[in-house]
């Protein structure tokens, strides 16, 4: 089983929707006027001028038009929190959402039901959060031979880093940090990219529901591991689900040794493919120091949050169970289809 988690891993990070937007992005000045603090997180850091030199934004732009064409109103919620969850990520506490409604013709009236049912999932999802909408527009009448696009709410949302010495990046730092997930892991895998590219199920139906409690929940805690610089690293888990998150933390020098023992005997070993690859809402990964795992499952249990270990931070390589993949493989893997189809 081991080895053909790896190999699921391979097909997933190479689809279009995980493959790495590097070759793209990096044509792109990211650093104009020297005032970008980090692309390299769940949300971007710009520095605020003026008064605390510590002081910054964090932004992030979500949306999973996926979701959003099973059911606009869940799809939706699942956009604003995504933009939520990736703020937190860094350490930033989430202010505000701006949206932008793209759709296709409005007069059509199954595209006017998305919209109404968009605009109710992101007026529920922001009053849960607090999260409120302060600006927004709309692009519709997207449609290229009478075929609209996907219905696609983007959010962006932007949060306050009220000290830039207390931030998250999603890289492993550490050789031998302990990896753990926060928040249940149920193995949804309808809508999911596991279940297109690689059980090839087409249409999807019943995307992931975000609970705005646990969303709101977790989030917080996170911010307070941060915070109290208990963690070292903090992802949000999304496309893809928990394994390409684990993927996604690794860099060429540091990789995971993982375990998925805990997870397999909570959900029996015949899920744990759904499990690795769901895409359930609200969770992160978190790597931190041994010495402090302590701290983390304390404030975990006063908080009644579940967290699961996964394993540790290793050298070069994905370890799971018996099999194993050098981390610079995935990479190449990872990278080479936008270069390739446009260089």
């Amino acid at each position: 089983m081991s080895n053909q988690i790896i190999e699921i891993l391979k097909t997933l990070i190479k689809s279009p929707n995980l493959a790495s937007k590097k070759w793209i992005c990096q044509q792109y000045d990211s650093q104009v006027m020297n005032d970008t603090i980090s692309t390299k997180g769940d949300a971007s850091i710009v520095r605020v001028r003026g008064g605390s030199k510590n002081k910054a934004l964090a932004m992030s732009t979500d949306c999973t038009p996926r979701y959003v064409e099973a059911d606009p109103y869940e799809g939706a919620i699942q956009a604003v929190a995504e933009t939520y969850r990736n703020i937190s990520a860094v350490g930033a506490k989430p202010l505000a959402i701006t949206n932008c409604l793209n759709f296709g013709n409005p007069q059509k009236p199954e595209i006017m039901g998305q919209i109404v049912k968009a605009i109710k999932g992101i007026t529920e999802a922001s009053k849960a959060l607090n999260y409120p909408v302060v600006s927004g527009n709309v692009s519709l009448y997207n449609e290229t031979d009478g075929k609209a696009i996907k219905p696609t709410p983007a959010i962006g949302g932007v949060g306050l880093l009220a000290d830039l010495t207390k931030r998250s990046g999603f890289k492993f730092r550490y050789l031998n940090d302990e990896i753990y997930v926060i928040g249940k892991n149920d193995g949804h895998i309808n809508c999911s990219i596991y279940e297109q590219e690689f059980l090839k199920i087409k249409e999807c139906k019943n995307p992931p529901k975000v609970d705005l409690k646990d969303e709101k929940l977790h989030s917080e805690f996170v911010r307070e591991l941060i915070d109290k610089q208990i963690i070292n690293s903090c992802h949000d888990i999304s496309d893809g689900g928990l394994a390409v998150a684990l993927f996604e933390m690794t860099t060429k020098n540091l990789g995971c040794n993982l375990n998925f023992s805990e997870l397999a005997k909570e959900k029996g070993e015949e899920n744990l493919m759904n499990v690795l690859f769901g895409e359930d809402q609200s969770r992160y990964v978190v790597a931190l120091n041994k010495a402090l795992v302590y701290n983390l499952k304390n404030l975990a249990d006063k908080k009644q949050i579940k967290i699961t270990r996964l394993g540790e931070v290793c050298k070069e390589k994905m370890i799971i169970g018996s099999g194993e993949v050098e981390i610079k493989e995935l990479i190449r893997i990872n990278e080479s289809l936008f270069e390739s189809k446009f260089s």
